[in-house]
């Protein structure tokens, strides 16, 4: 088992004391360490905001891309080097706003990747706007007379999408939180991890204390039907035992990378780059 310490970034975090960012740094160090993965064969791709920091912080290959962007560099990746083990990271605000569209198609595609979202319920970077999972009410800086939009179910998404493992993870549980990332990692699909990390500068509500009481595991639920899943994915309440985490859905399906012509044939990396003659420049003038 590689040492934990080998994934330690040259950068040390600058996250605000408390920032459930710092457990999923750990949860992806402890999860890489205990699968025995060499941070020269893991790539962690973001976009933009707090928590996409994350390639600076991590002792692997990284690619710190445009907000929202995070997946299909990730996908072009993973399709470049299907030995690789590839890990998109980023906030709620970067992957359900502006990255939406591409979680819909990579989870649709069924890319062998894993997405894990830090879900704080709000934009961090920008100093606290809402965000698309922020609740209906809550006051913000973008929303001072109270967030009238419905809130953004990942989960449902992912699911309706076409994810094959779909779970949800607390920041304040590392050590469940690195079984997921595990379990989402040698999942051969598109693995989606959203967790509950509250924001400690700009949310005051949703914060662990809040999570600590309404959360509860999920144990011996049918992890191959998908309409159980998304029953539990609908599961929210400010009471006790309300909000489930956990794995929630598990099954198998092909991937991309097995289906397309040309991936499934080769690894791009290793196929020979056309050089353009005299011949084809002809042609543009």
């Amino acid at each position: 088992m590689i040492p934990v310490t080998e994934y330690k970034g040259k950068v040390a975090p600058d996250w605000c004391p408390g920032c459930g960012n710092f457990s999923q740094l750990r949860a992806i160090t402890m999860a890489l360490s205990e699968l025995d993965i060499k941070p020269d064969n893991t790539v962690i791709s973001s976009g933009i905001g707090c928590s996409s920091n994350m390639p600076e912080f991590i002792n692997t290959y990284g690619f710190h891309g445009l907000h929202g962007r995070s997946l299909p560099v990730a996908e072009g990746i993973k399709w470049a080097n299907k030995n690789l083990t590839v890990i998109a990271y980023g906030g709620d605000g970067d992957g359900f706003f502006e990255g939406s569209q591409h979680f819909y198609h990579a989870a649709k595609r069924n890319v062998n990747m894993t997405y894990m979202v830090s879900d704080n319920q709000v934009f961090g970077l920008t100093t606290g706007q809402a965000s698309p999972t922020t609740p209906i009410g809550r006051i913000t800086k973008s929303t001072p007379d109270g967030n009238i939009e419905p809130p953004f179910n990942p989960l449902h998404y992912a699911l309706s999408a076409g994810a094959t493992f779909v779970a949800r993870g607390l920041s304040g549980n590392i050590k469940q939180l690195a079984e997921l990332t595990k379990a989402a990692i040698q999942h051969k699909g598109f693995s989606f991890i959203d967790v509950f990390s509250p924001c400690v500068t700009y949310n005051k509500v949703e914060g662990y204390e809040f999570f600590r009481k309404t959360t509860y595991e999920l144990k011996d639920n049918n992890r191959k039907d998908f309409y159980e899943a998304f029953k539990h994915a609908s599961e929210w309440g400010e009471e006790a035992n309300s909000i489930p985490i956990g794995i929630l859905y598990d099954v198998d399906a092909p991937v991309y990378e097995d289906v397309d012509e040309t991936l499934k044939e080769y690894n791009l990396k290793d196929t020979a780059p056309y050089k353009l003659t005299e011949e084809d420049l002809e042609e543009f003038y």
